[in-house]
């Protein structure tokens, strides 16, 4: 994301706000007092000044990590800048605050202090400006915060001026969405190719150099959305393009043009936000931000849980956030007068905004527990979860992820709306994402969920009351069999465990059936644990196989408790069905649209109910071999978190061919990695499996468009032989002096988080006291997006992450110029992975995984053609097969640690090497 300067700074010559200010890096810690005198203090006297005063900081979670004091406070210039812009992009780092505020970039770590005083006043000078575009509700937002006791409102108070008349509130000032007609069905077209790519060349521009390639991938996508044939057989397509065809605009050319001709909605899943972002952007080319009457013709569609839920805010604002979190719900209101869609995670909220005061808070602003009221909500009409499904209705492009999209498919939501053209992209991410999909797990975290959603908060917890009762009281008092079947349920849920449970089964003191089958399942997992402790703080797990009598029973018991719940919510289904059916009086749109909502949750949560009756039925009898299941116990940091039953589908592309695939007209799934090299034959076999296409007996089309890099003049893969394996100072070491030789701009890659702490907290220091920043994920209390954020901006600054960070993620080649993995990424053995490489071909299966995973890594590392970069394995058995994981022609040399240090310092490229013969 550019970091745009705001227009009011460009040009300001600003003064110092003539308070202390502290900065604190690996590199060392520096204060700067009141009068402009900076120096270098020790991390016990940095502590010491932080306690004495408020000092000013940028990022304090950041630089208490950083000082080892976990209980610093001060002034934070990011909650300042989230107050003074809401919805506004900076990266969280002195130069991305320079940069944002159009101040100059400071040198060194030493006049990071002064920037921060710089920075303060000029936020604070723009308070006075009357050109402040997020002045309104300003001056309100103040006076709760100074009821808060923020430590920012006594130097916000003086600047903002009283408004003159009452601000209006939040909820007021929010737009109500607008119900549209029902669209008619598309018109049934064929595209011509001479349109298409008509249409490719208009949104290229005429500057863009001519890409045959990306002219005939974009023919190719046209095949999907040409009338279906035959009803449950969509025109399905499996298209890999390789980095730089440009397939964003190459699909976006027949979608767009499709959508103009027949005044259908085309869907693009995604799976990660960066490409989301990245489409948004892009189909500016295909869609202006408007239409004439207003509504939009692209709309990015994401699972509720991301939203904003503007009745939990309201709770918040009115008490039920207390302390820290009182004033993130303060920021998160003053967002969200200004925001664009209400979108949390991922959106313009942010990302760091919720790590400054725990992310808990911001999680629960949203509508994770699926407990939506819908209509009965007071804020209904100005809801962003149903302002984007309206304005996805009537939109010509849906942007979307791939859990969003099965789910909906999964549980029959908005039938009428289920998209009929899909573009799957990062399609070698659907088998993952169906695989999630389409799980069952009987787990305490599960069921506890379930729990609340049906009773509601209890023994005096905080928060409204939203259980069912709560929900549909107005049925309860109307119709009697509906009031028993709602205190039927209520009643049977008080078997699914409450609060505290996890510590009852520690303590061996399980209460009801479900805690006692779950107390059973954890006793059983540790009794089988044959990690001899070296798994101590991973999660633990054992087949659902040859369990004693005792646990069966527990079983039974449970799937009675189960059952027993199950079937009141099935006859509050059926009276909610006959409420619909013939409306009392008293039903207005609103009730029947509330109605709706709760027939629509009550039948997934049956289904869900359904599915672990299902799962401990079977644990008793012969195994199904549709199913992999297992018995686990959930650990983070040697901390237990969750105790459950899993079941996995074998092949999650069997419900996916049906529910997703067959109800659709036309799909397409590209990627730049969905064949796999090494295979035999074409390589399209392992892709065609993975697509759902033969259970529907389809055979897709292919094609297949290689990149137009030329990797052997851009690239090369050193694989380090003399780093020995386990010994973590030499990986240490050999990180240290690749990130070095490289100047920074490096993405170090682990297959474990134990290992990647472990290396930072040995070169962070060093690296830092190069002036070469070293970020991580699981170490520094940063979202993993602002990490990427900080990483991109910086070109001396290095990154260490783990699967988040192998692919997805788009970093321009002057910040990203070298690429270390640790070792060859093998999957992990657990007992779903052992089953599908038993039915998959055993070694070749995992072969498949393995290549996929380098060819993802690697691509991370030339994204354009003036991209240059090393790509470093630091695994002497990396198995010669595997090399056909990278791009035909890209140089393989395998050598030792400072040979590899010499070409990464030198930025040598050599001549194309002869590819080994695969093992």
């Amino acid at each position: 994301m550019p970091i745009v300067p705001v227009p009011f700074y460009r040009g300001l010559v600003t003064a110092f706000l003539p308070l202390p200010a502290l900065h604190a890096s690996h590199g060392g810690c520096w204060l700067r007092d009141g009068a402009g005198t900076t120096r270098t203090v020790a991390k016990g006297d940095a502590i010491v000044a932080a306690a004495d005063t408020p000092l000013l900081l940028l990022n304090a979670p950041l630089v208490a990590t950083r000082l080892g004091y976990p209980d610093l406070s001060g002034l934070d210039l990011l909650e300042l800048f989230a107050f003074v812009h809401p919805a506004r992009f900076v990266v969280p780092t002195p130069k991305g605050l320079a940069h944002a505020l159009d101040l100059a970039e400071p040198a060194s770590d030493d006049e990071v202090p002064a920037l921060l005083q710089q920075a303060a006043e000029a936020l604070l000078a723009r308070c006075q400006s009357d050109a402040w575009p997020e002045r309104e509700g300003a001056w309100s937002a103040l006076q709760n915060l100074t009821r808060q006791r923020w430590p920012w409102a006594s130097l916000l108070n003086p600047r903002i001026a009283h408004p003159g008349k009452a601000e209006r509130w939040l909820f007021a000032r929010l737009p109500e969405w607008e119900d549209g007609g029902d669209r008619p069905q598309p018109i049934q077209v064929t595209l011509d190719q001479t349109e298409v790519a008509a249409r490719l060349a208009a949104l290229t521009g005429s500057t863009a150099e001519d890409r045959p390639a990306q002219r005939a991938y974009a023919e190719e996508a046209a095949r999907v959305f040409a009338p279906r044939r035959r009803e449950g057989v969509p025109e399905l397509l499996l298209a890999q393009a390789g980095t730089g065809i440009g397939k964003t605009l190459g699909y976006l050319a027949p979608a767009s043009l499709w959508a103009q001709k027949s005044g259908g909605t085309v869907w693009v899943s995604t799976y990660t936000k960066a490409l989301q972002r990245q489409l948004r952007r892009e189909s500016r080319r295909a869609w202006g931000e408007t239409r004439t009457d207003g509504s939009q013709p692209v709309v990015v569609r994401k699972g509720r849980e991301n939203y904003l839920c503007l009745l939990n805010l309201e709770d918040a604002l009115q008490g039920g956030f207390s302390g820290r979190a009182a004033t993130l719900a303060q920021l998160v209101a003053r967002w969200a007068a200004y925001s664009q869609d209400g979108d949390m995670i991922g959106g313009d909220l942010p990302g760091w905004l919720g790590t400054l005061f725990r992310q808990r808070g911001v999680a629960a602003l949203t509508d994770r527990r699926g407990e939506c009221v819908y209509a009965g909500c007071p804020h209904y009409r100005k809801c962003f979860i149903e302002r984007a499904a309206r304005a996805s209705a009537q939109a010509d492009l849906v942007i979307a992820n791939h859990a969003l999209v099965m789910v909906n498919a999964a549980r029959r939501r908005d039938a009428a709306q289920r998209p009929t053209r899909i573009v799957f992209d990062e399609g070698h991410h659907v088998f993952e994402a169906a695989d999630s999909t389409f799980a069952a797990a009987l787990t305490g975290g599960e069921t506890i969920e379930l729990r609340r959603w049906v009773i509601g908060p209890e023994r005096g917890s905080k928060g409204r009351r939203r259980g069912l009762s709560a929900r549909l009281a107005d049925l309860a008092s109307y119709d009697e069999a509906g009031g028993k079947a709602i205190a039927a349920a209520r009643h049977a849920a008080e078997a699914l465990p409450g609060d505290g449970w996890l510590q009852r089964l520690v303590e061996g003191v399980p209460s009801g059936p479900i805690e006692e089958l779950l107390a059973a399942v954890r006793s059983t997992v540790y009794a089988r644990d044959e990690s001899g402790g070296q798994e101590a703080g991973y999660g633990l797990e054992t087949e659902a196989a040859q369990l004693d009598g005792a646990f069966i029973e527990r079983a039974g018991a449970a799937q009675a408790a189960l059952a027993e719940l199950r079937s009141p919510l099935i006859r509050l289904g059926v009276r909610l069905e006959a409420l619909l059916t013939e409306p009392p009086d008293w039903l207005d749109g609103a009730g029947r649209a509330r109605i709706e909502g709760a027939r629509h949750s009550l039948g997934w949560r049956i289904d869900l109910l359904a599915a672990w009756e299902a799962l401990l039925e079977r644990l008793g009898g012969p195994a199904d071999p549709e199913f992999v299941d297992w018995l686990a116990v959930e650990r983070a940091d040697a901390r237990e978190f969750d105790v459950g039953i899993h079941r996995r589908w074998l092949n999650p592309m069997k419900p996916f061919a049906r529910t997703v695939l067959e109800p659709a007209h036309g799909v397409m799934i590209t990627s730049a990695t969905l064949k796999d090299g090494g295979s035999s034959g074409d390589g399209w076999a392992e892709a065609v499996s993975r697509s759902g296409a033969g259970e529907l007996g389809i055979a897709p089309a292919l094609s297949s468009f290689a990149s137009p890099f030329d990797y052997a003049a851009q690239a090369q893969v050193l694989i380090v032989t003399d780093v020995p394996k386990g010994d973590v100072a030499a990986l240490a070491g050999a990180y240290g002096r690749l990130i070095e030789a490289s100047q920074g701009g490096a993405l170090g890659l682990f297959t474990a988080i134990r290992r990647l702490r472990a290396v930072h907290g040995r070169i962070a220091d060093r690296l830092a006291r190069g002036g070469l920043p070293l970020y991580a994920q699981h170490v520094d209390p940063i979202d993993t997006g602002t990490l990427v954020d900080i990483f991109r901006d910086d070109p001396r600054a290095s990154l260490l992450g783990t699967d988040a960070l192998r692919d997805g993620v788009d970093v321009p080649g002057h910040s990203l110029r070298l690429v270390v993995m640790e070792q060859v990424p093998w999957p992990k053995p657990s007992i779903l992975h052992r089953a599908r490489r038993l039915a998959g071909g055993g070694s070749a299966y995992d072969d498949a995984i393995i290549r996929a995973r380098l060819a993802q890594a690697f691509g991370r590392l030339i994204r354009s053609r003036e991209d240059h970069g090393h790509f470093v394995v630091l695994s002497a058995a990396f198995p010669s097969r595997l090399l056909s994981a990278f791009p035909e022609g890209t140089p393989v040399m395998r050598l030792t640690l400072d040979e590899a240090l010499q070409r990464v310092a030198s930025g040598a490229f050599g001549p194309p090497v002869k590819r080994e013969n695969p093992a």
